[in-house]
């Protein structure tokens, strides 16, 4: 068993923070760390990075999710209005047709890309779906991988206005409040995806937790709106929406809903031989935000007037979400600062 995971590196030195999940501790080679800020294509565009012809990424013939995305949020724990207001429009941003570019939409458009065996495109259409509070912990205040589905059984099976069961198109996340324990996170997640187990939920769903790190790891699943304490000097930049352990979960739903909709079931776009340890298409642009950026450098960002940094636009708000894997041209690809 194997689950997408976010791997940041927020070192300036040698030091690698990998945070990788499986259900035994793994080492992950990444090919693409070597990346050519100088190199271009198409013209004088500069949209892509980490190019390597040691990437590989293949279609396994799994289904990817070409209907119109719904996702279903799961809010265990303590959550604030504000904060919930700021996840919400990152996902309404993904469709949105009319935010200011660089957009959220923008940046979907190479997930939109990746195609099933028919040749269907996966969906431009990602919808905010049926919400589900539990506030009062009803599984504890520490979570295990397994003990996390039986969090989505209980949300999909409530007396009290379930959840939908979608497993077509339905795409189910969790998120933990700033309190809550979850196995291997920060030392080697700050999420992770993967789908649920009928022996425990019921039904085959596609799901992706994401936890809240402002209390236990900012400097590692926050960064680079929080510095880890072992790297003096390094100055934290300022988050777009006044929250860094928010901010920083952003870019990390951002990377797993782009991998659940091009690996659902962990048998479709991937890189590498075993199928339970893939690379997927935000696994390869880890670190890359913005031109030139990859290992310690996260590229070339915007910086508002109010001096938050952020590398693309919602409906209303700003964001900093990492570039994903462009299978047509074998760079990470997103909206840039340069392009403007």
């Amino acid at each position: 068993m194997r689950q997408g995971c976010v791997t940041l590196y927020p070192a300036l030195l040698a030091v690698t923070v990998l945070l990788f999940l499986s259900p035994t501790i793994a080492w992950r080679p990444w090919p693409h760390n070597k990346t050519n800020a100088q190199e271009s294509i198409f013209g004088d565009s500069k949209k892509f990075e980490g190019s390597s012809e040691f990437v590989h990424l293949k279609y396994h013939m799994g289904p990817v999710l070409t209907a119109n995305i719904t996702v279903h949020t799961i809010w265990y724990g303590t959550w604030q209005r504000s904060q919930k207001k700021i996840i919400r429009e990152f996902i309404n941003s993904i469709s949105a047709v009319d935010s200011r570019h660089p957009s959220v939409s923008g940046w979907w458009k190479t997930v939109q890309m990746y195609t099933d065996q028919t040749g269907s495109n996966i969906s431009k259409t990602v919808l905010l779906g049926q919400e589900k509070n539990d506030r009062f912990y009803s599984h504890g205040k520490s979570l295990t991988r397994l003990s996390i589905q039986s969090v989505i059984k209980s949300a999909v099976t409530a007396r009290s206005k379930p959840l939908p069961i979608n497993a077509k198109s339905g795409l189910y996340l969790l998120l933990t409040s700033d309190d809550v324990v979850v196995q291997d996170f920060c030392g080697q997640v700050c999420g992770f995806h993967y789908f649920t187990f009928p022996s425990i939920v019921g039904y085959t769903l596609p799901y992706a937790w994401v936890g809240n790190s402002q209390k236990f790891c900012p400097g590692v699943c926050a960064y680079p709106f929080a510095v880890p304490d072992y790297i003096p000097g390094l100055k934290p930049l300022k988050s777009p929406n006044g929250d860094v352990g928010v901010d920083g979960m952003v870019s990390v739903i951002g990377h797993e809903i782009a991998e659940l909709a091009t690996n659902p079931l962990v048998n479709a776009w991937y890189a590498g031989q075993d199928p339970s340890f893939p690379v997927e298409i935000a696994d390869l642009c880890e670190g890359i935000y913005g031109t030139g950026g990859g290992g310690s450098y996260t590229g070339q960002l915007f910086n508002g007037e109010d001096g938050a940094t952020f590398n693309m636009n919602g409906i209303r708000r700003r964001f900093l979400v990492q570039w994903v894997w462009n299978h047509m041209v074998n760079y990470c690809s997103g909206p840039n600062a340069l392009d403007q």
